[in-house]
């Protein structure tokens, strides 16, 4: 699967920078805010990458911001986004102060996990940025729908917990055994008396349908005794 990440050079420090004189004033310090670029294609569609880098790029200059990550990832929706964890450490290393994605699936497997790692960058006061949404998460009505984000998670958790249980209750009705296998020990006493008849341990443990190292641990503990 081909993927590239690259850190701009030069762009590296600790994100302060100091304006000149003006009308005979002191300097002023501002903060140069680090922007981290994450853009995503499927295999199949790898034609949209220079368009999303492109938007990016340009949103990032008209907010004054300066490109200090940028990682392009390839591949399918199902893998897990291994650049994109490249991007959080830097994240969790106060490197980047802002991440911008063009579209929220870009960035998100599923809504579960996209509010998972948005509450991590807001830990990290970390901003984020969508630009196909309009979300920013720098700003309160950005906050605001990342609270309805987390709405539609939990609405997430629950159609799958639903679907669990959907399924046991279909397993139970077509008689398959649910949960763990019974144990050996529970078992012993037959165990023995097959022993006894002459039966293996290989047809002790088809018979029993249960484990042959079982049959052996409960044979030898007899043996033992």
């Amino acid at each position: 699967m081909p993927r590239e990440h690259r850190k701009v050079p030069g762009k590296q420090g600790s994100g302060i920078r100091k304006s000149g004189k003006v009308f005979g004033q002191g300097q002023k310090t501002v903060k140069m805010v680090r922007a981290g670029l994450y853009a995503r294609v499927s295999t199949q569609d790898q034609q949209t990458l220079p368009m999303q880098n492109c938007a990016m790029r340009e949103y990032a200059a008209r907010r004054g911001w300066t490109i200090a990550m940028q990682v392009k990832e390839v591949g399918s929706g199902a893998t897990q986004r291994k650049l994109r964890e490249e991007l959080l450490e830097s994240a969790r290393r106060r490197e980047i102060d802002v991440v911008v994605v063009w579209r929220l699936d870009r960035w998100g497997r599923s809504v579960t996990d996209l509010l998972t790692t948005l509450q991590e960058l807001e830990h990290l006061g970390v901003g984020f940025v969508s630009l196909t949404e309009a979300l920013d998460l720098t700003t309160p009505a950005g906050r605001a729908m990342a609270a309805l984000l987390a709405v539609f998670a939990e609405f997430e958790r629950e159609i799958l917990s639903e679907r669990v249980r959907a399924g046991l209750a279909h397993a139970r009705q077509n008689g398959k055994r649910l949960g763990r296998p019974l144990t050996a020990g529970l078992h012993a006493s037959q165990i023995r008396k097959l022993h006894r008849a002459g039966h293996s341990k290989s047809e002790i443990s088809r018979c029993l349908n249960i484990g042959r190292t079982s049959v052996r641990r409960i044979l030898d503990r007899r043996s033992q005794a």
